[in-house]
């Protein structure tokens, strides 16, 4: 148990908010329930994710670790990983660092206009990849639905990995279903034994698509940036727009490019919110 206050910065992607600690000089106590308390909006900090910057391994400048609200952790997080990025260039004043996640390593760019720019790596498209419970040998489109037998609301999503599982249903209408109670049944959906991210997304045109995210272990969220990437390679794996698209977020755009060598680039806002200090009670 540490004995003083934690030094903190609460930092935010679009509206998708974090707690970010700094354990690169000296290892900071951390639990899946330490990580619920402080995510708590009531009685801790309050925030989707808990990001813990420490030591990396050689190439990168800095290992991201990412807890969600509910305590678990999970390998990416395109939103963090913009605001992590953008600490590391004000700290060495290069605009081009390295994140190292589970995920792997994500080379970020701060560019001119304040914005940051990360290469989100290539997405997985294979079932067991994702990974699903049983072989669908094309993921552009698998059998899943919701809704009244033979008249259902949603089916047939398309899914993808990209540091995460997600699962995208196409919708003309983003209130067909109400995300709040089909988000977690479908998150656990026995088709994804970890869980899925999932994503109601409506084309807007052959540039634009404006989607809403249930993500996993933090319920609705104003952005999620992974599930920003995988909407826009599914969208362009089933021809409903190119490789370079917007997606509108509750909380903002992002702008994603998925390129021919099969990275996604994916370019978006930051924002500091301000230090705090953690009692040593939370790590009790």
């Amino acid at each position: 148990m540490t004995q003083t206050p934690v030094p903190f910065r609460k930092m935010n992607g679009l509206g998708n908010d974090f707690v970010v600690l700094d354990a690169r000089a000296e290892a900071i106590p951390m639990s899946d329930e330490i990580a619920r308390v402080i995510a708590d909006r009531e009685d801790g900090v309050g925030c989707d994710q808990l990001i813990v910057m420490e030591p990396s391994r050689p190439g990168a400048d800095v290992f991201m670790r990412i807890r969600n609200w509910d305590g678990a952790e999970v390998s990416a997080c395109g939103n963090a990983t913009r605001c992590v990025a953008a600490v590391i260039a004000s700290e060495t004043g290069r605009a081009d660092v390295t994140v190292e996640t589970n995920a792997g390593l994500l080379p970020s760019r701060v560019n001119g206009d304040g914005t940051v720019t990360v290469d989100m790596g290539a997405p997985k498209f294979g079932w067991d990849d994702i990974p699903l419970s049983e072989e669908f040998r094309d993921t552009r489109a698998i059998e899943l639905e919701m809704g009244p037998p033979g008249a259902p609301l949603i089916h047939s999503p398309s899914v993808v990995n990209v540091g995460n599982p997600h699962a995208i249903f196409w919708v003309d209408d983003l209130d067909v279903v109400d995300l709040s109670k089909a988000g977690p049944l479908l998150e656990n959906h026995p088709l994804f034994p970890e869980r899925a991210n999932i994503s109601l997304a409506r084309v807007d045109g052959p540039d634009q698509i404006t989607v809403r995210v249930w993500e996993r272990g933090v319920g609705l969220t104003r952005a999620c940036g992974t599930a920003a990437c995988a909407v826009a390679v599914a969208a362009a794996r089933t021809k409903r727009t190119g490789r370079s698209v917007t997606i509108v977020l509750p909380g903002g755009p992002l702008r994603l490019d998925w390129r021919e060598d099969d990275h996604i680039l994916m370019t978006g806002p930051w924002a500091d919110d301000g230090p705090g200090l953690l009692d040593p009670a939370f790590f009790a």
